[in-house]
C-alpha cells in the first residue's frame, strides 16, 4: 500500500512498482543489462526489482529513472502502472520524495495515529 498526497487529502492505492518499471523499460526496448550498464545497478538486483523480490530505494528509482531517461515521477503515474485509480495528479519529483518518506514513517503507526497524521494534514492544508 501506498500513499499519495490528492489535494489535501492523503489517498492510499496499491501498485508494483517492479512492474511499473518494467513496462517502461520495455516500452523503450531496453534490457536489464541497458539499466546495468548506465546505473551499474546489477541485473540480478533489477530483476528481483521487476519481479517484486526487492522495492528499491528513492535514490535507486531515481537512478533507473535517469538510465530510462524519465522524470522520476512517471514511476508513480497513472500511466505507469493499472491500479483501477482514474485521475490521478502527475507528480513532481519533490512530491514523490516527499511521499515517500510520508510512506516510510507510516508503516510503523497505528490506524488511531494516521487518522491523527492525516487530520492535521488536512487542518494544516486548510491555511
Amino acid at each position: 500500500m501506498h500513499l499519495i498526497l490528492w489535494g489535501s487529502a492523503l489517498v492510499a492505492f496499491s501498485m508494483n512498482i517492479g512492474e511499473t518499471i518494467r513496462n517502461y523499460r520495455l516500452q523503450r526496448g531496453m534490457s536489464q543489462g541497458d539499466i546495468e550498464k548506465r546505473t551499474g545497478l546489477l541485473r540480478c538486483y533489477l530483476s528481483r526489482v521487476e519481479n517484486g523480490h526487492t522495492i528499491p530505494s528513492l535514490d535507486t528509482l531515481a537512478k533507473i529513472a535517469g538510465a530510462m531517461e524519465i522524470a522520476l515521477s512517471q514511476f508513480f503515474s497513472e500511466s505507469g502502472h493499472t491500479n483501477g485509480s482514474k485521475n490521478l495528479p502527475q507528480l513532481s519529483d519533490d512530491e514523490v520524495r516527499f511521499l515517500s518518506q510520508i510512506r516510510r514513517y507510516a508503516v510503523s503507526l497505528n490506524d488511531s495515529d494516521r487518522k491523527l497524521v492525516l487530520a492535521m494534514v488536512k487542518k494544516m492544508a486548510a491555511k
